[in-house]
């Protein structure tokens, strides 16, 4: 990305011993808590003005961490002065989703104050576990691209690099999960209810959205009405890097309207309509992911995904602005990388800023967009690239749909030209889908206006576009921050020592450990004591009792057809059915778990985790397979949970069709920590198998290019007549086994599996 390292010396890069680091900064000792003014107690008197006996739980979670706070708030300064002394290149993060989890631990792990703040628990007498639980994680993420964001962001800060990222500040997440009779049911997961410790409002930095019009919802569609404009206040939580070294900033935008308050309305008795714009305003950043099966939610999805862009762009642009007069140095100074195709906006916002507010010419903007703007794709499904309707931005942004058709123009003229003839490409590569209700392809724009990464995506979804520009297709491997993921192992310490903890290539050097009897005793220690861990929370938080003698293995992820839990479940069934019929059967006793969320208008998805369950319940009611044979789903996957049960896991379930999943990151954690793999060639697992050796994982199934040339002969039916098992599973779910009080309940299983042609070749 251009970057350098320009964070002076704050502290020994090396040193790992608190007290020595803290002295780099001629800070007296710190007291998390304790008697004598320690800043705990001074947090709960003064910002909550409780005494130490009427404390509860997350009043103290609160204390501490605004103690934590106060440590790194003169870090946190400090850098965003050194960015701005030095003038580096910055990078600029935009994603519509940061999936970070909880914040606590994780800064106290990076700033090294474990001491500390084991020293502090001990001398109040403070439940750490029952601590911890009372920050809910940040509802500002939902699956991999939101945690992929996360990692990215500590990694930055990690490799001292001049990085912000921009969000939106969700009031509520995607939803909380409940299951009900099998049921997935959603719940508002109102994750601000208590005030954040770790945000700082900063609303003297706001920012003004102008739109042509806004919506109005009016007998159950949008309609437009008058030209109005939003307010985008910043909302910043840091981001500590690991020795506290660095501090970058994670800035949330959250809406509001311009301060309208109508007295004559209100006087009048009218108390609604006196406040309605600033209702309005505010729910545009209420919820993560309004259900997108309506026109309401896909409008309110589009106007947050525009709110997020033009904040962002006019805050980074502001900040170059401060220190730089020359345009053309922009490129040379900012990097933005966007985060999937949701903020895709960014190109021709960029252009307009350019052009109307610069006055530039266009080849002299399009040049700075070009060379400033990157993309990262998270999806080879060619129906997920969003596709906003045309419509829309005539109605709301009709200078960037102006923008958008003149760089439509431009393309096809040199496609015409390049390949004379071909108006199948043409069509195939054009900005404007030109079927019924047209659309905007905003991955096309995406591509266009910046460059790329993934090998998949390169030779499937959109084969002609990088025919036509190879040299802005680069693959790059998603990563995962090993600090969060793996460092609670002290195995691999004890080992080789703590370099490994920034430079993940370390970890080759426990290569030749695989043979010494006391490193794989060590190893086997710390995987059964993370299992009975886990084993004893699932215990105490939801009355489920698992055996961590069994193999523990999962799938965790969002709930998909391409990610293939279905398959997942129909191998238990045959599983399952292999005991029945011989209950001598010398298989080792399994432990089944999966996690995920299905979206809310995804009934399939939905269905999935209904059949999981019965499957779960009536697995559990069969002594036949007692102690042998068992499925646990755990409802409200998140990254909190996910750091309770990845260290535990001996097999790990990577099985989507290949060709689908654009990379995937909960591979990698699992395999950090010793999970065996089960996948077919698809994302990471590609690079994770070059990496340490197909031998050393169980892959199987269809490389992608032969899933797509088994379209034309690839037949369901073939495998139920001629394979015993897979009929008699798909027979024993059909008969009503596993839903006996609710007949025909997966019929529509069967339709997915046999009718027309199971997409996905579960």
């Amino acid at each position: 990305m251009g970057t350098k390292n320009v964070m002076e010396p704050l502290a020994p890069t090396k040193s790992k011993n608190v007290s020595k680091i803290l002295d780099q900064y001629g800070r007296a000792p710190i007291h998390l808590a304790g008697t004598d003014n320690g800043l705990y107690e001074r947090h709960l008197l003064f910002d909550n003005v409780i005494d130490l006996a009427g404390a509860d739980a997350r009043d103290r979670l609160e204390a501490f961490a605004r103690s934590v706070q106060d440590v790194l708030s003169q870090r946190w300064t400090r850098t965003e002065s050194t960015y701005e002394r030095e003038n580096p290149k910055r990078v600029y993060y935009l994603s519509m989703e940061f999936l970070i989890g909880r914040s606590f631990a994780n800064n106290v792990t990076n700033l090294l104050l474990d001491p500390l703040a084991s020293e502090s628990v001990r001398q109040e007498n403070i439940n750490w576990a029952e601590l911890l639980e009372q920050e809910p994680d940040a509802a500002l993420g939902n699956g991999g691209l939101g945690r992929l964001a996360a990692c990215f962001l500590e990694s930055m800060a990690t490799m001292q690099l001049p990085a912000m990222s921009y969000g939106l500040r969700y009031e509520y997440g995607i939803f909380k999960q409940l299951i009900q009779d099998g049921w997935q049911r959603e719940q508002p997961d109102n994750w601000l209810r208590r005030q954040d410790p770790w945000e700082v409002a900063r609303p003297h930095e706001k920012v003004e959205v102008k739109l042509n019009c806004s919506f109005v919802i009016s007998g159950g569609a949008l309609l437009p009405d008058r030209p109005s404009s939003l307010i985008g206040i910043p909302f910043d939580r840091p981001v500590v890097s690991y020795g506290g070294k660095t501090i970058n900033t994670l800035r949330l935008w959250a809406a509001s309207a311009p301060e309208f308050f109508d007295f004559q309305a209100f006087s009048h008795g009218d108390f609604v309509g006196a406040v309605a714009e600033t209702l309005e305003a505010e729910s545009l950043t209420r919820v993560l992911y309004p259900d997108d099966s309506t026109s309401m939610g896909q409008g309110l999805r589009f106007v947050q995904e525009y709110f997020l862009v033009a904040c962002s762009l006019a805050d980074l642009v502001r900040r170059f602005r401060r220190i730089n007069a020359d345009w053309n140095a922009f490129p040379e100074q900012v990097a933005i990388q966007l985060n999937d195709t949701h903020p895709t906006m960014a190109i021709p916002e960029l252009m307009r800023i350019l052009l109307d507010d610069e006055h530039l010419r266009w080849d002299e903007a399009w040049d700075i967009t070009r060379r400033t703007l990157a993309y990262t794709n998270h999806t080879l499904l060619p129906k997920a690239l969003e596709k906003w309707p045309l419509a829309w931005f005539e109605v709301m942004l009709p200078r960037h749909l102006e923008i958008i058709f003149e760089i439509n123009r431009r393309l096809l003229d040199s496609v015409r030209t390049r390949f004379l003839g071909d108006e199948g490409r043409v069509q195939r590569v054009s900005l404007v889908e030109e079927d019924a209700g047209r659309k905007i392809r905003m991955a096309n724009l995406a591509i266009v206006g910046s460059h790329i990464h993934s090998k998949l995506l390169r030779t499937t979804t959109v084969k002609d576009l990088a025919e036509i520009f190879p040299e802005r297709f680069s693959n790059k491997t998603n990563g995962v921050t090993p600090r969060r993921w793996l460092l609670l192992s002290n195995t691999i310490t004890e080992a080789i020592g703590d370099d490994w903890i920034t430079d993940l290539s370390q970890l080759r050097r426990r290569k030749p450990l695989a043979v010494d009897a006391g490193f794989r005793l060590a190893f086997r220690k710390a995987k059964r004591e993370a299992k009975m861990q886990f084993a004893d929370w699932l215990k105490s938080t939801s009355d489920i009792s698992v055996d961590p003698e069994t193999i523990f293995d999962s799938q965790v992820k969002r709930i998909h057809e391409y990610k293939r839990q279905l398959l997942n479940a129909l191998r238990i069934v045959v599983v399952y059915n292999r005991l029945r019929q011989n209950p001598d059967l010398d298989i080792a006793p399994r432990t089944f778990f999966f996690s995920g969320k299905a979206a809310p208008a995804y009934q399939l998805a939905k269905l999935i985790i209904k059949f999981i369950n019965n499957l779960a319940g009536t697995i559990d009611g069969d002594p036949a397979v007692r102690g042998r044979l068992k499925v646990v789903f755990l409802p409200e996957y998140s990254a909190s949970l996910a750091e309770r049960l990845i260290p535990a896991w001996d097999v790990s379930n990577q099985i989507s069709t290949a060709g689908y999943e654009a990379c995937g990151t909960s591979n990698m954690k699992f395999m950090m920590n010793g999970a065996l793999t089960v996948g077919t060639r698809d994302g990471a697992t590609i690079e994770m198998a070059e990496q340490a050796g197909e031998e050393n994982f169980f892959l199987f199934g269809l490389t992608a290019e032969q899933v797509v040339s088994s379209r034309a002969w690839y037949n369901p039916h073939w495998h139920y007549e001629n394979e015993p098992e897979t009929r008699a599973a798909l027979d024993l779910i059909f008969s009503d086994y596993f839903s006996r009080n609710e007949p025909r309940v997966f019929a529509p299983l069967r339709d997915t599996l046999l009718t027309p042609g199971d997409y996905y070749c579960t």
